[in-house]
């Protein structure tokens, strides 16, 4: 599924990486702890999360994920998007529970983590 077809399923917003809309992702793992997105996720995965800090792109960067989504409507700060715009990594926000997203994507054939 490509990061464009996910934000207009999940509403979200683009807050980095528009030129990443076309970007293929394969896979989605929805976390809030970042060391399980680093023992468990794969390669080019989207990462549904609630934490808005700088270790969510930092653990993005480090995973080679394809994106970052965040969830009920939180935003990370000025210095977190800049950071994501230095390392290219594309950042969404959706007002949308981790729940729904992750059921949404699921029902189009997201395949989890």
């Amino acid at each position: 599924m490509e990061l464009g077809e996910i934000q207009k399923l999940v509403q979200a917003e683009m807050l980095t990486g528009n030129d990443a809309l076309s970007r293929e992702i394969p896979s989605a793992m929805a976390s809030d702890l970042m060391s399980d997105v680093l023992s468990f996720c794969c390669p080019k995965a989207l990462l549904i999360t609630g934490l808005t800090n700088s270790q969510s792109v930092r653990t993005a960067e480090l995973a080679e994920l394809s994106a970052v989504l965040f969830t009920r409507g939180k935003r990370p700060s000025l210095e977190t998007i800049e950071m994501a715009q230095n390392r290219s990594v594309p950042l969404l926000t959706t007002k949308l529970p981790m729940y729904d997203v992750c059921g949404i994507l699921y029902s189009k054939g997201m395949t989890g983590i």
